[in-house]
């Protein structure tokens, strides 16, 4: 004989460590503007800024380390291939778009990004020819370091007003 289906229990819904799960609260009008006052939105802006700094710096210590120009050049190179095309999208999806809807936000953001990227080969492409005694190695360390140290401009985010500090 066919035993009787057992109930199904869904793993999602059954915490492992036995406690009671929360129900889900969506958040008031009041409680979501409170939060983005403490969370405030990352500037794409203030990553470029951060991205340029950690560049020149790199730059600056290869040839400090190496005594070799070429190198840092080919180093500030690598980090204007991140910078300039990351300001390219960071006009796009910052600039003027009152009154267009999602789907056409999306759609600027994934045409910038497009022209970011088209851009950022580019560059690359027209390294041998820019830059002098090009060194693809010293290209490529600071292209990634560069590229990595976005998480720098969340350390450096602003930090959250309190009621103590006041307005």
């Amino acid at each position: 004989m066919a035993q009787p289906p057992q109930a199904r229990t869904d793993r999602w819904d059954d915490p492992e460590d036995g406690s009671e799960q929360q129900a889900f609260k969506p958040l008031t009008r009041e409680e979501a503007s409170a939060l983005r006052q403490q969370l405030p939105p990352l500037s794409p802006w203030r990553v470029l800024m951060v991205q340029v700094a950690v560049g020149v710096g790199l730059a600056l210590l290869a040839a400090l380390v190496t005594r070799r120009v070429e190198l840092a050049w080919s180093v500030l190179y690598g980090a204007a291939c991140v910078v300039l095309p990351g300001a390219l999208l960071a006009y796009g999806i910052t600039s003027q778009h009152d009154g267009m809807s999602p789907v056409g936000r999306v759609g600027r953001f994934l045409w910038w990004e497009v022209v970011k990227v088209a851009c950022a080969v580019a560059m690359l492409v027209l390294a041998p020819k820019l830059v002098p005694n090009l060194s693809w190695l010293a290209l490529l360390v600071g292209l990634v370091v560069c590229m990595k140290s976005y998480w720098l401009a969340l350390l450096w985010r602003r930090r959250p007003r309190t009621e103590a500090q006041g307005n």
